[in-house]
């Protein structure tokens, strides 16, 4: 992605309208010479591309990598802002939106870019507005032709192929049809097809700007040493940044850490990277040691990273600091970091189903990005033999020409189930074309509501849905006899009647109804079956948010794996047998709260709201098990062994705490729920600020304070933990809790873990568990056991006085501990700073003083 922000803003390069209307020259003329003034004159393939736009033609443009697609659509969206039209971009995902949407708000001012996403909404009524591919589609069902969208600008336009997401990228095509159109992608294919069809549905004619000589041309090697020593040489040879390729996150940060014995940066660049990041925050975990691979010179990047890390990789990325990123292919969906080679440590990936070799789209994609484009005279793209074919070479040139030696050499075999790839493969997808886009239409509930909502003839509109598209004749059939079906069901429902002939909606239903939460409409349902009264309200309603959510499978599979383990060391313990173990084992998932009960809800809300079945109920504990369990997420992290998804749990509690702020009226709040609600937001906050303070920022229309968020390197650190005494208070109460869990569960390691410094270990925690239970049978951790009952707090000062009271079954209230909690040290620490100071049975004990 060409980084347009570096020239000067082009708003103000805007030619005066002459009695209303603009030469299509002069707007031709004032962009190019906007671009050259800037330092980056039009390439010949943008040249054209920009004169077709201004013409009024739609323009696909599948040119390379490097090419400057994003300064061809800063002149599409010029040229309409210029004769007073609207224009849309859209992008797969929302890190490409909001990136894209700070770049247009530096080139046309704030007042002028607008952007949604479903998680939120700014000056959306802009003449330029940025969004996913979802936002535009649903409202072209929903507006119809006549939607006020003159232009659209379509970023990675490959993803037209994608099997899940694809028919957001053709609904557009199929009816906007007032529309100019420019698709973009370095890797399209033949789009024959889609251009003639897009050509006769708009009136105008469509210009193909591809095949284009990329302006860094990249060098292939294939090489049989292994990846130290390529890296090694790279380095010495000057072709850094190096981006080395893997398909698992794990392999990118093994390989990161392997990569400290070599000398990647120099004391120099050392240096320069520890001033960049003097005032960053490193968590403890992945933070710790990313901050050692950085200062040294590695970056690592992958989906699963904390947003903030991702964001500071990227960052020193583009100054250059960072000679060598471990990565995943996630660089190749259009994120701006500049890279002058690249290293792919494999020509094979796992899809989800099996392993198999890169497809020619997937190669181009992620080869694409070597070599910068004002700073690389070329681009390298690397890469490396199977291990093993290295170790046998390399076994082979020992033995030297001897013909026994070479027998007597054992071959490395390939390991079970690899799928193997060589000099010949590489060779083949350096030449191959991207595979052509297959069409990926498909008709749903929700669409078929958007569309009758619109008005007119709902029957005609549907039917142009189904069969005049981009599948073939037996698929639309197939789509035809899946819309008669939601017909039938949304009518037998009574969510749409047929008055004089045309067909209309007897419900009210929001724009963005299936984007944004589709479920939550279910959630504001199923809140009425809970009693506020009840001890497990707040938490009740936090299941019911959390059903609604789409599903974390990489939290859910590892609370399921503990699950299991536990079960099996119960049934042990039962003396069940193995074979019946292991069929009780299949009946164990993570947790499911109210699983029951919303079942239930779901099937009798599907109803008389057929449209919710096209989005599965999913109930699960996530935000439950976090509070339950009083963690901290680092505690949780450690617990469920998600240190590589880390920034996926963050992205799941981020998704719930705006979701239950945005879906949870202010009459079914109790101060328990607004507690729980409170401690959330502190926890996603004082975890990666960057999520929640750039959609606050965003949300309050405040542009310029989430732009200057969304560009720092240190990104501000998060506002005092204690100036959120609500929030701060549960944290308070979660650490205390946490120990009543402990002891509980009898885990004096566990306990010892925490007080050990305070003087507190595990013979201390034994002697005084070993004397409770002799008095009482068990420690209670109910709701009733968490309540105010058992706790006295004094928040005197800047120190805060605790005795947390163990719940025993005769109420006698004998035992427990006493703390103070450090307020400056956990707003140093972003959790609370808990020291107990006593232990035991109460007698004696000083008393704590209340407020």
């Amino acid at each position: 992605m060409t980084d347009v922000t570096t020239l000067p803003p082009l708003v103000a390069a805007l030619p005066a309208a002459d009695g209303g209307a603009v030469d299509p020259d002069e707007v031709y003329e004032a962009f190019a010479a906007w671009a050259a003034e800037g330092g980056r004159p039009l390439y010949p393939a943008q040249d054209e591309a920009v004169i077709e736009l201004v013409s009024g033609a739609n323009v696909v443009l599948s040119t390379p990598t490097g090419t400057g697609k994003s300064l061809v659509a800063a002149g599409a969206h010029f040229a309409a802002l210029a004769e007073g039209k609207r224009s849309y971009y859209t992008a797969p995902i929302k890190a490409l939106v909001s990136e894209k949407f700070f770049q247009l708000v530096e080139l046309f001012g704030a007042q002028n870019v607008g952007m949604v996403t479903g998680d939120s909404s700014v000056n959306a009524d802009a003449p330029i507005v940025c969004c996913t591919a979802e936002i535009l589609a649903n409202l072209a069902l929903r507006q119809g032709p006549d939607a006020d969208v003159d232009v659209v600008v379509m970023d990675e336009f490959h993803y037209y192929g994608d099997p899940d997401r694809g028919w957001a990228w053709q609904v557009p095509l199929l009816v906007l049809e007032r529309a100019q159109f420019l698709l973009m992608s370095a890797t399209l294919g033949d789009v024959t097809t889609i251009a003639d069809d897009l050509s006769r549905r708009t009136g105008r004619p469509t210009a193909r700007v591809t095949g284009v000589s990329r302006p860094v041309p990249l060098e292939y090697e294939y090489v049989m040493t292994p990846v130290q020593e390529t890296v090694e040489r790279l380095l010495e040879e000057g072709k850094a940044p190096i981006y080395i390729v893997h398909f698992a996150q794990a392999a990118a940060l093994e390989r990161a850490q392997a990569l400290m014995s070599a000398r990647v940066a120099s004391r120099e660049r050392r240096d320069e990277i520890a001033e960049a990041i003097a005032g960053f925050r490193f968590s403890a975990g992945f933070g710790q040691t990313l901050s050692r691979l950085i200062r040294a010179g590695i970056g690592v990047h992958h989906a699963g990273m904390l947003p903030k890390y991702r964001r500071l990789v990227e960052q020193l990325a583009q100054r250059g600091l960072l000679p060598v990123i471990c990565g995943t292919d996630t660089l190749g969906v259009g994120i701006n970091v500049p890279i002058r080679s690249v290293l792919l440590t494999g020509l094979t990936k796992f899809d989800g189903t099996k392993m198999r070799q890169l497809s020619a789209r997937e190669f181009h994609q992620i080869a694409g990005r070597a070599g910068r484009a004002g700073y690389d005279t070329e681009g390298d793209v690397v890469a490396e033999a199977p291990e093993h074919d290295i170790e046998n070479a390399r076994s082979l040139a020992k033995a030297g020409d001897d013909p026994k030696k070479k027998n007597k050499v054992k071959r490395k075999k390939a390991p079970e189930g690899f799928v193997s790839w060589g000099q010949a493969s590489f060779e083949r997808l350096i030449a191959a074309e991207p595979e052509p886009m297959v069409s990926r239409m498909r008709i749903t509930h929700a669409m078929v509501l958007s569309v009758v909502a619109r008005g007119g003839s709902a029957f005609e509109s549907v039917r142009s849905l189904v069969f005049d598209n981009h599948e073939p004749r037996a698929r639309q059939l197939a789509m035809a006899r899946r819309a008669l079906t939601i017909a039938r069901t949304l009518i037998n429902a009574r969510v749409i009647e047929k008055v004089d002939g045309e067909y209309r909606l007897t419900v009210d239903i929001a724009p963005n109804f299936a984007l944004n939460q589709p479920l939550s409409p279910f959630a504001l349902a199923a809140f009425e079956l809970l009693d506020p009264s009840s001890p497990t309200y707040a938490l009740d309603m936090v299941s019911i948010v959390e059903a609604t959510l789409d599903d974390p499978r990489a939290i859910l599979a590892q609370q399921q794996f503990k699950e299991r383990g536990e079960a099996v060391a119960r049934m042990k313990q039962e003396g069940i047998e193995y074979d019946e173990r292991m069929e009780l084992l299949e009946e164990v998932t993570w947790p499911k709260p109210l699983d029951e009960l919303l079942t239930a809800a779901y099937e009798a809300y599907a109803a008389e709201q057929p449209w919710v079945l096209d989005f599965a109920l999913s109930p699960k504990a996530v935000v439950r098990d976090v509070y339950e369990r009083a963690m901290t997420f680092g505690d949780f992290v450690r617990f469920y062994q998600l240190t590589r998804s880390e920034g996926l749990v963050l992205r799941y509690l981020s998704d719930a705490y705006r979701t239950m702020r945005q879906t949870i009226a202010d009459e079914q709040r109790t101060p328990e729920l607004d507690d729980l609600i409170e401690w959330l937001g502190e926890v996603v906050k004082q975890t990666d600020s960057s999520l929640v303070d750039e959609w606050e920022a965003l949300l309050n229309g405040d542009v310029l304070l989430a732009s200057e968020e969304h560009e720092e390197i240190a990104p501000p650190q998060p506002s005092r933990l204690t100036g959120n005494p609500r929030a701060f208070r549960v944290l308070v109460r979660n650490a205390l809790f946490q120990r009543v869990l402990l002891a509980a569960a009898d885990d004096v390691a566990g306990l010892a873990a925490l007080d050990g410094a305070a003087g507190f270990g595990e013979d201390a925690w034994d002697a005084v568990l070993e004397e409770y239970y002799e008095a009482h049978d068990e420690v209670g951790t109910d709701a009733d056991a968490r309540s105010m009952q058992y706790l006295v707090l004094s928040e005197q000062g800047r120190t805060w006085r605790a005795r947390q009271i163990f719940a025993d079954p005769a109420g006698d209230k004998d035992f427990g501990f006493s703390a103070t909690i450090d307020l400056d040290a956990s707003d140093e620490a972003g959790e609370a700073v808990v020291r107990v100071t006593e232990i035991g049975r109460f007698d004696g004990w000083a008393e704590v003083d209340v407020d």
